[in-house]
C-alpha cells in the first residue's frame, strides 16, 4: 500500500545549513537527527501522528538535503558522528521505548534479544548500564561471539537449538526472563511466550519472522504484558541521548557505504548477515 514515488530512510543526521523565520529551537551549524514521526514530541502515539512518519507516510532521509520543521528535530550528542547520530531515530529510540518509559526495566532482571539487528543491539547496550542480564540469540555463532563481549551473559544458537524457548527457560532458573525484546513477530512470538515468565513483558517490535502459530492463551494463563512499541517520541529521544552521552555508548555500525552505493546498501540489509546497523554517507 505504499504511495510512490516517496524518498526512503526514516532515519537521518546532518548539519543545519538554513532556518525559517521565527525558528527558535534550533539555529544554522547544529548538529541534529530527526524524529521518527514527526508530529510525536511527546505523549502518547495517535493515527494523526503516525501520519508523519519520514520514509513512510512523508518523504524521507535519503537525500542531500531535507526540510523539516523545528519540532521534528533532536541535537545530536557531542561525541557522536553524524554516521553514528544517523542509527538512532528508529532502532535505538524503539529500544529505549521498551526497556525504559514502558518497560521499567529494574537492574537484575534479565531480559532476552532476538537476534543481533539495530535494535537488539540497542537493547543489548541499554540493558546492560541499567544493571540487566542479557539472554540474546542467533544463528552465527561469531555474531554471538561478538554479542558475548559486548556484554552479553548468555547466548544461544537457535539453528543448533531449533526450541530455543527451551534454553531460555534453562538459563532463567527455570521461571522465564522478565523481558522479551521480540522482533520476529508471530514467527517466534510463540516460543517468546514460552520464554517469558509469568507476570513478565513481551514488547512487540517486528515482523521479520514470518508467519507461524501463536498459543493466545499463555498471555492471560501467565498475564503477560505484550505491548506494542511503534518507535518513539522526542521526549523519550532526548532522554535516551542524555544516558548515552552520561555513558558514551556508541552506536555499532556493521558497514558504512556511500551515496552512489544505496542500492547495495539495501542488498547487504536483505541478506541478513549485518550486525547492528548499516549506514548510507552523503
Amino acid at each position: 500500500g505504499q504511495k510512490l514515488p516517496i524518498v526512503p530512510l526514516s532515519d537521518g543526521a546532518g548539519e543545519v545549513v538554513a532556518v525559517g523565520a521565527g525558528v527558535t529551537r534550533i539555529k544554522v551549524g547544529d548538529r541534529v537527527a530527526g524524529i521518527f514521526f514527526q508530529a510525536w514530541q511527546s505523549g502518547s502515539l495517535t493515527r494523526e501522528k503516525t501520519k508523519s512518519a519520514l520514509g513512510g507516510a512523508i518523504d524521507g532521509m535519503l537525500a542531500e538535503l531535507v526540510l523539516l520543521h523545528e519540532d521534528g528535530v533532536v541535537k545530536l550528542p557531542e561525541y557522536l558522528s553524524y554516521e553514528a547520530g544517523a542509527t538512532l531515530p528508529c532502532a535505538a529510540v524503539t529500544a529505549w521505548h521498551a526497556l525504559v518509559p514502558r518497560g521499567h526495566l529494574i537492574p537484575g532482571e534479565t531480559v532476552l534479544l532476538l537476534g543481533t539487528g539495530g535494535v537488539s543491539i540497542f537493547a543489548l547496550q541499554f540493558a546492560k548500564i541499567n544493571g540487566a542480564r542479557v539472554i540474546i540469540t542467533s544463528s552465527s555463532d561469531e555474531k554471538l561471539a561478538r554479542a558475548k563481549a559486548m556484554g552479553a551473559d548468555e547466548t544461544i544458537n537457535y539453528k543448533t537449538y531449533p526450541a530455543w524457548e527451551e534454553q531460555v527457560y534453562r538459563l532463567s532458573d527455570r521461571e522465564g526472563v522478565d523481558q522479551v525484546i521480540e522482533v520476529g513477530g508471530a514467527g517466534t512470538l510463540d516460543k517468546s511466550l514460552r520464554s517469558v515468565r509469568i507476570g513478565g513483558r513481551v514488547s512487540l517490535i517486528g515482523v521479520v519472522a514470518g508467519a507461524g502459530d501463536v498459543n493466545y492463551a499463555q498471555i492471560f494463563m501467565k498475564s503477560i504484558d505484550v505491548q506494542g512499541i511503534y518507535v518513539g517520541n522526542r521526549e523519550m529521544f532526548e532522554a535516551m541521548n542524555r544516558v548515552m552521552t552520561l555513558h558514551q555508548i556508541e552506536p555499532v555500525i556493521d558497514r558504512i557505504f556511500e551515496w552512489k552505493e544505496a542500492k547495495a546498501a539495501y542488498q547487504h540489509l536483505q541478506s541478513g548477515t549485518h550486525f547492528g546497523k548499516i549506514v548510507i554517507r552523503v
